[in-house]
């Protein structure tokens, strides 16, 4: 091959490599879901999620002792939703919110479905074992009341890139749960 050829071949690869590498940064990866303790410290979850995709806050009510479901969804530029809500019965705090979301029964359950109202970036006071805030999420579960009972915990979610989604996928962050073996 000619030097000539050669340096445009090369010239040619080197440009189209670039353009791969730039679109990959600018290309949506989804999002990225963190939930950490508000005074500092390492995260108690980390979780790629979709456009769409869910993850369930699982509680007993501290005042009616009665089990609570609270569907979030992260959209692609990472901000957090309330997808549904789900309970035995109307405690203090539950019920319908005027104009979101209607009700249905769900097998002995309540819920409010169809919500999709943002809630953004929001801070949760972890309760004591027995009211167990446990994350659900792809199958795992994480109890925050074992982690960090009575802590106010950060849950963020940010846009992350397709290069961060792949480099999430190769290197998972210690935080992101896995599911149960035989599962």
């Amino acid at each position: 091959m000619r030097p000539k050829k050669a340096a445009r071949l090369l010239t040619m690869i080197s440009a189209g490599l670039a353009i791969v590498v730039l679109i990959g940064f600018v290309k949506s990866g989804g999002a990225e879901l963190t939930v950490s303790p508000v005074k500092g410290g390492e995260p108690l979850f980390v979780g790629l999620f979709a456009p769409g995709e869910t993850f369930t806050l699982h509680y007993m009510h501290s005042v009616e002792n009665a089990p609570i479901w609270e569907v979030h969804s992260l959209d692609g530029k990472g901000r957090i939703f309330i997808e549904e809500e789900r309970y035995l019965k109307f405690g203090a705090g539950m019920g319908k919110m005027p104009g979101v979301g209607r009700m249905v029964m769900k097998g002995p359950y309540e819920a409010i479905v169809d919500m999709h109202q943002p809630v953004g970036d929001f801070i949760l006071r972890v309760g004591s074992p027995g009211v167990d805030h446990t994350i659900l999420w792809r199958g795992a579960s994480l109890n925050l009341s074992k982690l960090a009972a009575h802590k106010a915990v950060l849950f963020e979610g940010k846009a992350i890139n397709w290069w961060q989604k792949i480099y999430r996928a190769m290197f998972p962050h210690p935080a992101t749960p896995q599911k149960p073996p035989g599962d």
